[in-house]
């Protein structure tokens, strides 16, 4: 299945600048994109808000637990969707010109701008939670997020059941997370669309809860999904960088 492609014009430049991610910047070099991409990116030609291509092809994580289907749909059509929408209301707006944490950060509470922040928020949650995965992912995270791990929860394993038990108890749809609160590593839940970027803390790793996310693959055993995401699936290096940069 076809995947998003940067402006052909640009193929032509060894190193361009895209975008900022919660402090990382991200960079496409040598007409391709690198497997560490990051970042939300805005359109290079245009001031509309751009779905980023994912870091993997479709079917890179089946042998892990998650099908090319599930990003047939969960990335072809969840995430594009709230891509779309999401210009269509900013659309000749002030915010036309904001950043994406900008426009969350703005219309969060603001009962007029719900639409806004409920797209906005999902179009970021779903371009960060691409990069928390890998092929062959999962495992034990090493060096100072192992420590600050330790340090914060008492062991990995305590993390672990933490982290599991606030993806399990999220009652019905929305995310699980570890954050960075002003330097305290804490696991929180949010609900539908809400994120750390609304309540300025910095985001390290998540996992998507809402039910499309693992229907394809487990049909409605959450536990399963949960489990699997962390044995075989999360991007260690991905959350060390975002700690690196908190």
């Amino acid at each position: 299945m076809p995947q998003s492609t940067l402006p052909t014009q640009n193929k032509q430049l060894k190193q361009v600048r895209l975008a900022k991610l919660g402090g990382i910047f991200l960079e496409y070099k040598a007409a391709s994109v690198l497997a560490d991409v990051y970042a939300v990116t805005r359109g290079l030609n245009t001031m509309a808000i751009a779905q980023p291509p994912l870091p993997y092809d479709f079917n890179a994580l089946e042998p892990y637990g998650m099908k090319a289907e599930t990003f047939e749909y969960h990335y072809g059509k969840h995430h594009k969707a709230y891509v779309d929408n999401l210009n269509k209301l900013i659309a000749d707006t002030e915010m036309a010109d904001h950043s994406l944490e900008d426009i969350i950060k703005a219309s969060f509470k603001d009962q007029a701008k719900a639409g806004i922040f409920n797209n906005s928020a999902q179009v970021w949650n779903h371009s960060f939670f691409w990069n928390c995965l890998k092929p062959a992912g999962g495992g034990t995270p090493s060096g100072d997020l192992a420590a600050k791990i330790d340090s914060a929860f008492g062991s990995f394993d305590k993390f672990k059941e933490e982290f599991s038990n606030a993806a399990t108890t999220q009652f019905g749809s929305g995310w699980a997370w570890l954050i960075d609160d002003a330097g305290a590593l804490k696991v929180t839940k949010t609900p539908n669309a809400e994120n750390p970027v609304a309540h300025g803390q910095k985001a390290l790793l998540t996992l998507d809860v809402w039910e499309h996310a693992y229907y394809i693959d487990f049909r409605n055993a959450r536990p399963a999904f949960i489990k699997n995401f962390l044995d075989q699936l999360v991007n260690w290096e991905f959350v060390e960088q975002n700690l690196a940069a908190a």
